[in-house]
């Protein structure tokens, strides 16, 4: 299990994850037409051709999916029971076929669950950047993480 547990996280750290990922024609492609998306913008070169973007840009929905898990190796693999929400998210620029993502994670606030003791809740705000270092992507999201089992338990 790599994930960390709750008294890993500290508010304020910053992790950059070491896995960066090339977004393929195929990844838009599939995501969009799977999902049920025909907007014409990730999957028609001429219509996109006359946008704003003049060319086809990735389903902004896959690049969500993305940066929600890239981060996962890293901090909260084993080690989360669940998302409580996504708190806010913003595509600032958009992603192109051939663009390679990479991800770092801050940590915002972390507390106590008041329901659940062998838990605590951690508020983290993932900001993804193109090979340009453009921020294209950033999500908040909040976190039940387990916390360390004491020692000797079989938690």
């Amino acid at each position: 299990m790599s994930g960390r547990y709750f008294e890993d996280f500290e508010p304020g750290a910053v992790f950059r994850h070491a896995t960066t990922r090339t977004v393929t024609e195929t990844d838009n492609l599939l995501f969009t037409t799977l999902t049920m998306n025909p907007q014409p913008l990730h999957l028609d070169e001429e219509f996109a051709r006359t946008s704003i973007y003049g060319r086809r840009i990735v389903n902004s929905v896959f690049t969500l999916g993305l940066v929600a898990g890239i981060h996962v190796a890293d901090l909260t693999l084993g080690t989360t029971l669940g998302n409580l929400g996504f708190k806010e998210i913003q595509f600032p620029k958009p992603v192109f076929i051939g663009d390679t993502l990479r991800v770092e994670s801050e940590v915002l606030t972390v507390r106590e669950s008041k329901s659940r003791p062998t838990a605590g809740i951690v508020e983290l705000e993932h900001r993804a950047f193109n090979q340009r270092d453009e921020v294209v992507c950033v999500l908040r999201r909040a976190a039940l993480m387990l916390r360390r089992p004491a020692p000797g338990s079989t938690a």
